[in-house]
């Protein structure tokens, strides 16, 4: 086993979580791609005095039941992941890369039931447990990212195995700053987009509840979203790669969503409840490890030189008050072009924090 599997289980059951002894921990096995990091994560929580189970999930076993499952299957919520988050104080789900296009072929109305039954069981979690969340390196990634594998891993690792404390200082310095603001004006390639965040709060990510982390995110006045946003790279959600997305608000409502790719999975997504179509989310990512876009979320959100937005669920922590069974971030690289103003204050240009 590489010994970094050992060192970043170290690093999530002693710093991440601060597994303590008794607590009852839940392992999400996405993939076997998983399995080198579940194996040191069980015996790390063991060795803490935890007691560990572990659970086995793919979207190949999604995709059985989108290709055979009636609309009640698919809407259902699977009873023992839901009593999973009411038994775990600590839930790790360790997501392992799979064919991206494992659902190429599933319906946008079944996909979006399965992912709605989902986004309720992602929603327990976040309500329930003290809870970590990886995207795992392998074959399929590196695809993804088009670079090879080991380029992949060593990023994942370099990401993970930070100094979080001493990251966390600098980007916590920067949350102030940006907490004594009042409005944010982004500005970029066929991008306009206003809002307040007058009292509301900045939380600063230091690989607490993802791994790898490094985010600097609040949620902004819910009525005062307007204008537009493109994105260079494909939004991805429920394994489907959407292309060409542009998004307009006026007044904090969705009034336009388009894409040049699976358009009417897009408008499923947006109209899946009432907090859908709105912005729960705006976030600065702030890793400097990592440096390749892999068209997954759970590490291109972080790459220091983007920002993110997120229609639905926004985190209370820092005031937001959307309410959804989604929460999709969809990321903008402002490396090459864009800047974000506060009150009018040019504070990041070009994928550069100049606070």
């Amino acid at each position: 086993m590489d010994r970094r599997w050992r060192e970043l289980a170290r690093l999530l059951v002693g710093y991440s979580a601060s597994v303590r002894a008794g607590e009852k921990v839940m392992i999400a096995m996405t993939e076997l791609e998983s399995y080198p990091l579940v194996t040191a994560l069980y015996e790390e929580c063991v060795r803490a005095g935890a007691l560990p189970q572990v659970q086995f999930l793919s979207e190949e076993l999604n995709r059985a039941l989108l290709k055979h499952g009636s609309r009640e299957q698919l809407e259902w919520v699977p009873e023992v992941e839901a009593f999973g988050m009411e038994w775990a104080d600590v839930y790790f789900g360790l997501r392992g890369a799979h064919n991206p296009s494992v659902l190429w072929d599933a319906p946008a109305d079944r996909l979006s039931w399965l992912r709605r039954s989902m986004g309720r069981i992602s929603s327990m979690r976040w309500e329930k447990t003290r809870w970590c969340l990886l995207r795992l390196p392998g074959p399929s990634l590196a695809q993804q990212a088009g670079v090879d594998e080991e380029t992949m891993a060593d990023m994942f690792f370099d990401a993970c195995l930070l100094d979080w404390p001493e990251a966390g200082r600098e980007w916590t310095r920067w949350a102030a700053v940006l907490g004594k603001g009042k409005e944010i004006c982004l500005v970029g390639r066929d991008t306009d987009l206003r809002f307040s965040v007058a009292g509301r709060g900045w939380d600063v990510a230091t690989g607490r509840i993802n791994m790898p982390d490094g985010e600097i995110a609040t949620s902004p006045v819910e009525s005062t979203v307007s204008g537009h946003i493109a994105f260079e790279n494909p939004a991805v959600f429920g394994g489907r790669l959407i292309e060409g997305l542009s998004l307009r608000w006026e007044g904090g409502a969705l009034k336009e969503a388009r894409s040049t790719t699976n358009q009417d999975f897009l408008e499923r997504i947006v109209a899946t409840d009432a907090g859908a179509g709105m912005v729960g989310e705006f976030a600065f990512g702030t890793n400097p490890h990592v440096r390749h876009f892999s068209n997954d979320i759970l590490l291109d959100e972080k790459m220091a030189g983007t920002v993110h937005v997120a229609l639905g669920r926004a985190y209370p922590e820092t005031g937001g008050r959307v309410k959804s069974a989604i929460h999709w971030d969809i990321v903008k690289d402002l490396r090459a072009q864009g800047q974000v103003y506060l009150d009018g204050r040019l504070i990041f240009d070009k994928g550069k924090m100049l606070l």
